[in-house]
């Protein structure tokens, strides 16, 4: 009982100092917290405008900062508990280094927001070093005033945490409470039952997330993922129905033929829908491929809701098969590529970061080879960025042109403040191609070209003059003065995307004086919507247009239904089999079904999006977008209405998963078909 008696009295005087001392630095915490979420709706608003309701924005970011900050203070709590022991001094220290280095990368994560215009998250794992370096450099993001801010930050957190507990003394009952409170939020976590933000646009929607936890609860799943469809339940099924009750009208399926050694291996049943518009000529066609960054239809083209700024691109379109309805299969570059020439699945991380381990497979490039073409990539960067250069060689491209090896001569683009420039304008990479380009080889020829100025930093050699057509172009266009506010904000990237249009127009200008011109088939699209400009639904950010111009063409369309770049590459080659008699596979593992030449606006395929390199998360069958585990009905326009519909979101989720048990398998096996069809079709 002496002992007993002795024990208590010391917890109770150990525990009352450990709360006297923790509360106070824990009152800091989250004062500079809230100040630095002051600073993010400044740096945001400024930069963007601020939000409608206002006040109910702050309001949810406080939910956020607040739960974030209570869960994080019951694991600083625990270590300053268990460090006391020992040493208060030592508690001390350890809380305000974890304490500082928290609030300092939320700076540094809110300064990657405002430029990138979306959360970091789990992306971050899926690019080297190298890679990471390239990209912060062209933001420009580690500038000397950045740095001397960050540096004064530094100082201030020091002296803050070292002089400020001395003024503050909440007595023992406060500090417990909030301790227990912090537990309860732990094991309860009331954000589960806290309804998601929805104020109508994407970026409000981000921006009252806590950015460093929404980074810690994102790096949580990729490194702790749930195998939720670890059972093979879907082994038999198709895509287009996937077993599910809910099958859309009309779709098309796939039979796949060896599920568990070949999960995507499946008979070719593409149908040619491309030869009712293009004429059949004596040799095969040419094919250029224009890919142009970050061209979103959110800016481009009649009914682009942010304003028309391409021109030439919608009278291009009158001209052209043209489908507005479109989407990228990626929310970055990585995917562009995987997508339109092989329509292969996403892998791990994005199907060409395998690298050097990609499997064997056939695509576009490698069946036009195999038939006698000659192919050619152009780039305006480093084609060694997410391993682009590699996917080519695997796939036998016979050159690649890109900033390491265009002709001597032309000059890059202006570089960021940090002395990077990802390489050459979209003006330079087009003089440089025809100087390379020889119009009467005796091969049919399948040409790549990749833009790279319509990217951050988005700096031009003629921005004066480029920022001056922006401003007509609004006046054209009419807009408000509030209109007109609003897109001043993004002034330069509207600057850009004007340069890009009339770089095409000076391509096609040019290209229509070569012999080659009668026989060549264009395609012009986007890698995904350029995310820097704020993007009004989850699928804004896919929503690209797809323009196929040729003069072979016997008569121009437009179609509504959506399609996606996984459909490119099974059509193109329909297309070449049944005019020119290619050889091909009967069986392939393209994960599109072929583009849906329907003027009405409908959705047959069912298909999943990778919007970063670790985010899997969002997923169409329909009439209906899955972003997680929200679901939206899709709009003739692509805007998303949310959908509460528990039955139709369990059904729609089942269908995804078989996807996702799909790439799994492939994932473990790395087999995309079989040797003996490599070996017959590879050129």
């Amino acid at each position: 009982m002496k002992k007993s008696s002795r024990i208590v009295p010391f917890l109770r005087s150990y525990f009352s100092r450990v709360f006297k001392v923790f509360a106070p630095l824990s009152l800091i915490f989250l004062f500079f917290l809230l100040l630095v979420k002051v600073y993010e709706f400044a740096l945001v608003g400024i930069a963007q405008g601020f939000p409608d309701h206002l006040g109910a924005v702050a309001l949810k970011a406080l939910q956020y900062d607040g739960l974030f900050f209570l869960k994080t203070s019951w694991w600083l709590f625990i270590v300053f508990a268990l460090l006391s022991v020992f040493s208060f001094r030592l508690a001390k220290t350890i809380y305000t280094m974890a304490a500082m280095m928290m609030i300092i990368g939320e700076v540094a994560l809110i300064k990657y927001f405002s430029t990138a215009m979306v959360p970091l998250g789990a992306d971050l794992y899926g690019y080297s070093f190298a890679e990471i370096k390239q990209t912060v450099g062209a933001a420009g993001s580690l500038s000397i005033t950045v740095i001397i801010g960050l540096i004064g930050l530094f100082i201030l957190l020091m002296l803050a945490f070292r002089w400020l507990p001395r003024k503050i003394n909440m007595g023992i009952y406060a500090p417990a409470v909030f301790v227990l409170l912090a537990l309860l939020t732990v094991l309860v976590n009331p954000q589960r039952w806290m309804s998601p933000a929805n104020f109508g646009s994407v970026l409000t929607n981000d921006l009252v997330l806590n950015k460093t936890g929404f980074f810690f609860s994102e790096s949580y799943k990729h490194f702790f993922p749930t195998n939720e469809y670890a059972n093979d339940i879907y082994a038999d099924s198709y895509i287009g129905d996937y077993g599910s009750a809910d099958a859309v009208s009309g779709s098309v399926s796939f039979h796949y033929v060896d599920a568990q050694q070949y999960p995507f291996l499946h008979e070719d049943s593409t149908k040619d829908v491309l030869s009712a518009f293009i004429n059949k000529g004596a040799t095969p066609p040419d094919l250029v491929f224009l890919i142009v960054e970050g061209l979103g239809r959110a800016f481009t083209n009649a009914g682009a809701y942010l304003g028309n700024f391409t021109p030439f691109l919608d009278s291009l379109s009158g001209k052209s098969l043209y489908w507005p309805n479109f989407l990228s299969e990626g929310g970055r570059t990585f995917a562009v590529m995987p997508s339109i020439f092989g329509s292969f699945p996403f892998g791990k991380n994005g199907f060409a970061e395998l690298g050097n381990n990609m499997p064997p497979d056939v695509s576009l490039i490698s069946l036009l080879k195999l038939n006698g073409y000659y192919a050619a990539y152009y780039g305006g960067f480093d084609s060694h960025f997410d391993y682009e250069d590699v996917l080519m060689h695997k796939q036998f491209i016979d050159a690649i042109y890109d900033e390491k090896n265009l002709p001597a001569g032309f000059s890059k683009l202006p570089a960021s403040p940090g002395g990077f420039t990802w390489g050459y304008g979209d003006k330079t990479l087009y003089q440089a191609f025809f100087e390379l380009n020889n119009p009467v080889n005796k091969y049919p020829q399948l040409d790549i070209l990749q833009t790279v100025s319509t990217h951050s930093p988005f700096l031009i050699k003629e921005d004066a003059e480029y920022l001056q057509r922006f401003e007509d172009r609004m006046t054209q266009l009419g807009f408000t003065p509030q209109q007109r506010k609003a897109h001043e904000n993004d002034k330069m990237k509207y600057a850009t995307i004007i340069y890009a249009d009339d770089a095409l127009r000076d391509f096609f200008a040019a290209y229509e004086k070569r012999p080659d011109f009668k026989n060549t088939i264009f395609f012009i699209t986007g890698d995904h919507r350029m995310p820097d400009i704020p993007m009004s639904t989850k699928i804004d950010r896919y929503h690209v247009p797809l323009i196929i111009y040729s003069p072979l063409l016997k008569r121009t369309a437009t179609f509504n239904a959506i399609s996606t770049h996984f459909d490119i590459a099974p059509s193109v080659l329909a297309f070449l089999k049944d005019n020119y008699h290619f050889k091909m596979p009967s069986l392939v593992t393209w994960m599109g079904s072929g583009l849906d030449t329907s003027h009405s606006f409908r959705n047959i395929h069912a298909y999943p999006f990778m919007q970063t390199k670790n985010d899997v998360n969002d997923f169409i069958m329909g009439d209906y977008f899955l972003d997680d585990n929200d679901l939206f009905q899709i709009a003739p326009d692509l805007d998303l209405e949310p959908v509460s519909d528990p039955a139709k979101l369990s059904r729609i989720k089942a269908a995804f998963n078989e996807f996702k048990q799909r790439n799994s398998r492939f994932i473990s096996s790395n087999k995309l078909i079989p040797d003996s069809i490599y070996q017959k079709y590879k050129p």
